[in-house]
């Protein structure tokens, strides 16, 4: 018997060599394109590719998509893993309810629609009734729903809508009484919410008018915070901030509950801000219109803190947080004073009480001080503050009252990712989403007076949470650092060095990798697989120090964080090197493709998903500018050049080294992280590779970075992954 076994492993594994043997890509074109960075020439033959509007890089394009196609069309399983994922996908899917007026609402997908549908309901024994239904937008549903805000009595909804998964928005306005959308429309929009002021209008940010061709690409500045008028044509709207000095920063506004301030959040990038405020009560410019709107006085400022920038928006700002070595956010208006979390002294953050008429630190009053574990957000509801922590990358939830008197700590089902706390001041409940790998979300409904949570909604997913288990394991790092990892799988696992294992981190960012359930993972977990996730430096698990410790100079730290998890998992006979593949999106993306340049021998298979791999060029593009604050910049500065050059995917890749099998995915309309990164890296990954291994790119269209991605596409796109990584490592498919 085992010889058998040996025999048909053995014959795979010859059909894997020949399959891979027998591909041949596409011919890239190279140039004799160069730049000198500090005394260093740098190459960059396939520059050529960032011109996403050429048709030579269309072509390309096509052709890659037929290599690729034709390579996953002869994976012999590939039919049986979408019709399993479809199955396991297809199970109704909720949101929390959240009220607003008479109302609640939530959103709700029946199992395989495109697009999750927003439903409201009178009380929560009421009718559903559909409210909002995104499928309508588009044959093909790429169009997806995006911000979302109601008026302050509800009569009026505020969304965006997004097509094919660009970041660029468009705003509609409803009557939600009479489901009728208003005439007026809000173009240019770009990383903005709406923050309402009453039921008379709203602030929101965008951008000027950008050029169609280039628009997808194209470098974005000088984002600004105007005022729209319900009734009005956008053409009408208050210009109400700008930063003409400063055009690579964001401006985004915030009303407190009360209606009484505003607040514009500025940042230079993905860290670090500054908060500059105004009163509106006693503010009457937004009542004129933008012709006649008097020009601010930007020449006041309390307590010493330095003058707002000049603009000539219609309102006066002040600065309250001096930027940008913090990381500032408003939570609320408190009896005339402004409650702020900060790190500010404090790298695992605490909540302050600021009067905004002296503003000075030594008058800032700690509300909630810091604790071990890191505060990751703050929230209000019911006259109450929710802290929500992480404790070794799981959530933990604390009720307080505005002066920070500690009510208790909110009961959880167990180690997990909880989300959704808060409502308005008048509410006496809310709802609450909790979830962990093997733990499908569950809706909560919480009485903020007793502290009691009851389930609400179960999740009907196609799945046995007592088949699977979840451990968590702390690696030893290269300079000693102590790495969280999750890691979930079947029951009865084996440890015999021989399992699959998908290992998936992010490490950036300020962003934590937290518990969470996933349905297409859990069809790799049932194949025999083991899931594990890595909560790498860079993230916010530990508080700003953990993420200062994977950031610019120390990011290289990121990289010896998940290698040491691979090696572990190796040491403790999970698996081996031809068993561990490695995936990650965007910042993730940039994981992967630095780890299996500096350690190809250590995985089998690579999946750098959107991933930024230039990192001498990102800032040139869309926002990327507003990633130096986390990467450095390349051009200005001699270390961040070095540091980057040293690890940037694209630069490290050498001719004749054997990669893991590789498929690079991407989108032709991700304007986050333009897919030039990803086409420069797939060329010169395959004219580097030196063994058998596939080396593929697939390129999706009418698709972003990620958000909104309809469910047939998140199907198709989970199908060629799950594919390719079991193909390559090995695998074979278990009915289910």
């Amino acid at each position: 018997m085992q010889k058998k076994y040996w025999f048909i492993a053995t014959l795979f594994s010859c059909m894997i060599q020949q399959t891979n043997a027998q591909l041949q890509y596409p011919a890239t074109k190279k140039s004799e394109q160069s730049d000198d960075y500090f005394g260093t020439k740098v190459n960059d033959p396939y520059r050529w590719l960032e011109d996403d509007n050429s048709d030579l890089t269309k072509q390309w394009v096509k052709e890659q998509n037929t290599v690729t196609n034709d390579y996953l069309s002869k994976i012999p399983f590939r039919n049986q893993v979408k019709q399993r994922l479809e199955a396991l996908w297809n199970y109704p899917k909720y949101s929390s309810p959240f009220k607003k007026g008479k109302y609640y609402y939530f959103y709700k997908n029946n199992g395989l629609q495109n697009q999750s549908v927003l439903y409201r309901q009178e009380g929560l024994n009421g009718v559903q009734e559909l409210f909002l239904d995104p499928n309508s937008l588009s044959a093909d549903g790429t169009a997806a729903l995006g911000a979302l805000s109601f008026s302050k009595n509800g009569k009026y909804m505020a969304y965006t809508v997004a097509q094919s998964g660009s970041d660029w928005q468009t705003g509609y306005i409803m009557n939600t009484e009479t489901r009728q959308l208003l005439t007026e429309k809000i173009e240019y929009i770009k990383f903005s919410s709406f923050a309402w002021k009453g039921d008379g209008g709203f602030f929101y940010s965008r951008y000027p008018k950008p050029d169609e061709k280039s628009m997808l690409s194209k470098q974005n500045q000088f984002q600004k915070v105007y005022y729209h008028k319900i009734g009005t044509p956008q053409s009408k709207d208050i210009l109400v901030f700008e930063d003409n000095e400063h055009p690579l920063r964001y401006f985004g506004a915030g009303v407190t509950e009360d209606d009484r301030y505003l607040f514009i959040q500025v940042s230079e990038g993905t860290s670090g801000g500054e908060v500059l405020f105004t009163d509106l009560w006693q503010a009457k410019a937004l009542e004129a219109s933008r012709d006649n709107a008097p020009a601010a006085d930007a020449t006041s400022s309390y307590g010493g803190a330095k003058k707002a920038p000049a603009s000539k928006g219609a309102l006066k700002f002040t600065v309250l947080i001096e930027g940008f070595d913090t990381e500032p956010d408003v939570i609320d208006n408190s009896v005339n004073k402004i409650l702020v979390k900060t790190n500010d002294g404090a790298p695992n953050f605490k909540v302050v009480l600021i009067d905004p008429a002296d503003n000075r630190k030594e008058n800032w009053k700690t509300v909630i001080p810091e604790k071990p574990e890191a505060l990751q957000s703050v929230s209000t509801g019911g006259g109450y503050l929710f802290a929500s922590y992480l404790k070794d990358a799981a959530t933990k939830v604390y009720q307080y009252s505005y002066g920070g008197k500690l009510v208790r700590e909110i009961t959880l089902p167990g180690i997990g990712t909880a989300s959704g706390f808060g409502g308005e001041l008048s509410d006496k409940d809310f709802f609450y989403t909790f979830t962990s790998f093997n733990y499908p979300p569950t809706i909560f409904r919480y009485e903020i007076s007793t502290g009691t949570s009851e389930v609400f909604r179960k999740t009907e997913a196609k799945f046995v949470p007592e088949n699977f288990e979840t451990k968590q394991v702390f690696v030893t790092s290269k300079d000693g650092a102590k790495v969280p990892v999750f890691l979930t799988y079947k029951k009865g696992l084996q440890l015999d060095g021989n399992n699959p294992v998908l290992l998936y981190g992010y490490g950036g960012f300020n962003i934590a990798m937290t518990p969470a359930f996933s349905i297409s993972n859990v069809f790799f977990m049932e194949q025999g697989g083991v899931y594990a996730q890595v909560c790498l430096r860079g993230g916010s698990e530990y508080g700003e120090s953990w993420h200062k410790a994977g950031m610019l100079q120390n990011k290289q730290n990121v990289f010896n964080d998940l290698i040491a998890s691979a090696e572990w998992l190796i040491e403790n006979k999970y698996t081996n090197k031809e068993k561990i593949a490695v995936r990650g999106g965007s910042n993730g993306g940039l994981l992967v493709g630095a780890v299996m340049t500096q350690r190809p021998d250590l995985f089998k298979v690579a999946i750098p998903q959107v991933g930024v791999m230039d990192m001498l060029r990102f800032h040139k593009f869309t926002v990327g500018w507003g990633w130096a604050v986390e990467y450095g910049n390349a051009e200005k500065n001699a270390d961040d050049f070095k540091n980057l050059y040293g690890y940037s995917p694209l630069h490290n890749l050498k001719k004749g080294i054997c990669y893991p099998a590789t498929l690079v995915t991407t989108a032709d309309h991700d304007d986050r992280v333009v897919p030039a990164h990803s086409f420069k890296f797939a060329a010169t990954l395959q004219e580097s590779q030196g063994c058998a291994n596939p080396t593929l790119i697939r390129i999706d269209s009418k698709a972003g970075h990620g958000a909104g991605k309809p469910t047939s596409k998140q199907i198709d796109e989970a199908t060629d992954i799950w594919s390719f990584v079991m193909y390559n490592l090995g695998m074979t498919f278990k009915q289910q």
